[in-house]
């Protein structure tokens, strides 16, 4: 039996991606357990994964470059794998690899593409074209420590009651989302026909969708409410989830749900589209050829105007869920 040690250490969506690689990819490899080193509340990320074993750190015990002598120790000691796989790729886990390889060990490190993704998203580059996606680059992890993966790129449905409608409406960055006016007005309509449950996180984000709560019949804020695994279980029995691009949209697909994804300044030629998800789910505004401007979402708007956000129109959004129909807001 080979023994992979494997890290993630952030962010929340990259690490629901690297769940659903390491489900199949331990499908198909009877041969191997794996240890999977992440934070501690991204635990439930991996529940009922068959030969994983979760290990949970908080990499505030493990600061610097001795931190991360005493966190490989500890690592090699504890499980003495064979070999080690680095899904992350940052300071930290740079310095974990050259501690890793002065001990002897193998360690296949992910190819972000950096010059991929400086190149996709230049403003003048008017011919943009789809990038490896994120999962495989996972997966290439594993085949370059000899381990051949394919992957299926499907989610799961669960066999569960599926019914009502997710809406996340928030995302990390602001080039990623939706303004709240829009998703409002989205909510206030789908929830006419639909039992709608609003997901978020942190106190800013509750209380808003409390206030939504209060003022739209058929709604149910979940956010603040819910463990990760109640959370996915929710979204298990959703119809639709409706998110942007964030952490959500790979809930849903680690959840066997749909997930009507919406686009702002990022995009999903990056390779950041949720694992099954199609592209026909995909709500953005096509024809800005500065799209997408940013990886993460994280950029000041280049035009000034957000025009990626501010010319999606929600009736895109309840066409994909109610096609045939228009919707008008009240006056």
């Amino acid at each position: 039996m080979t023994k992979i040690l494997t890290y993630r250490f952030s962010a929340f969506g990259d690490v629901a991606m690297a769940a659903l690689v390491i489900r199949e990819f331990l499908e198909q490899h009877p041969e191997v357990e794996l240890i999977m080193v992440s934070r501690e509340h991204f635990a439930d990320l991996f529940k009922a994964i068959p030969r994983l074993t979760f290990k949970g750190v908080s990499l505030d015990d493990y600061k610097g470059i001795f931190g991360m002598h005493k966190l490989a120790k500890e690592l090699a000691t504890e499980f003495n794998p064979d070999v080690v796989a680095d899904l992350h790729d940052v300071i930290r886990t740079k310095i974990l690899k050259r501690i890793f390889r002065e001990k002897g060990y193998k360690v296949s490190v992910i190819d972000k593409g950096k010059e991929e993704r400086e190149i996709l998203t230049d403003v003048w580059n008017l011919d943009k074209k789809p990038i490896r996606s994120t999962v495989e680059k996972y997966a290439d992890v594993f085949r370059n420590l000899g381990f051949p993966v394919e992957l299926s790129h499907e989610f799961r449905i669960q066999q569960v009651q599926k019914s009502g409608i997710g809406l996340a409406p928030f995302a990390q960055h602001h080039g990623k989302m939706l303004p709240l006016e829009k998703s409002y007005e989205l909510a206030r309509i789908l929830a006419k026909k639909h039992s709608l449950f609003f997901f978020g996180g942190g106190k800013n984000e509750t209380e808003i969708l409390e206030e939504w709560q209060h003022k739209i019949p058929n709604t149910t804020n979940l956010a603040g409410k819910l463990t990760l695994q109640q959370e996915l279980q929710k979204i298990a029995e959703l119809e639709i989830m409706i998110s942007m691009d964030s952490a959500n949209m790979h809930l849903a697909s680690l959840a066997g749900t749909r997930c009507i994804s919406v686009w702002g300044s990022t995009h999903y030629f990056a390779g950041f589209l949720g694992y099954g998800q199609k592209i026909e789910d995909v709500v953005h505004v096509k024809d800005l050829t500065c799209r997408p401007c940013s990886i993460f979402g994280d950029k000041e708007c280049y035009r000034g105007d957000y025009a990626c956000l501010e010319e999606i129109d929600i009736q895109q959004i309840i066409d994909k869920i109610q096609p045939g129909e228009k919707e008008f807001a009240e006056e």
